[in-house]
């Protein structure tokens, strides 16, 4: 005799079927769990380098303005906007200096790089404003603004900067001689 395999009765069936929705309802709840601390992590990965070029953007924007200012022949206005650059670059320092002690990390040398390009900025604008009052035949002012330079810039990795506003020192002689001391 054969006997026909027990079909499962209805309560059996609608108990298997209920477990299936909730197992799909668990793998949608731990993708969307999943997908969600991915997104929260490339949002602070982004954050840490948002830092970074809200800095780049902001040393621009002086930038723009110093060399609008200069355009529009208000020099007072751009030597503001150039020591805006160089406060940037004294907080940078403070903050390098203060984490100097934490153990190496890409933060410290991501903010080094900005402290560079600040520096590096700063000392090309002021370089710039010399050329610019030398154009205009302010001597006295673009020799203080070379002379300036020499005296701010002198760390080893700024020597570039004293050289050029050395060799800009020496073409003012040659413009406007100094005056013969007595």
């Amino acid at each position: 005799m054969i006997v026909a395999p027990e079909s499962k009765t209805e309560t059996e069936m609608s108990g298997s079927m209920k477990k299936a929705p909730m197992v799909i309802r668990r793998r949608t709840v731990s993708t969307w769990q999943g997908l969600l601390l991915l997104s929260l992590c490339i949002t602070l990965t982004h954050c840490s380098h948002d830092i970074h070029e809200k800095r780049a953007d902001r040393i621009k924007d002086h930038v723009e303005t110093f060399y609008d200012h200069l355009k529009h022949d208000r020099v007072a206005a751009a030597v503001r906007e150039n020591e805006a650059i160089e406060h940037l670059s004294a907080q940078l320092g403070d903050t390098i200096t203060r984490r100097v002690n934490q153990p190496g990390t890409n933060q410290v040398d991501r903010e080094w790089t900005d402290l560079r390009m600040a520096n590096e900025t700063a000392a090309q604008n002021w370089l710039a404003l010399g050329q610019y009052l030398s154009i205009k035949k302010q001597y006295p002012l673009a020799r203080a603004t070379y002379q300036r330079v020499m005296d701010t810039y002198t760390g080893p990795t700024e020597r570039t900067y004293r050289d050029q506003a050395a060799r800009a020192l020496r073409d003012l002689d040659i413009l406007n001689p100094p005056p013969a001391s007595q």
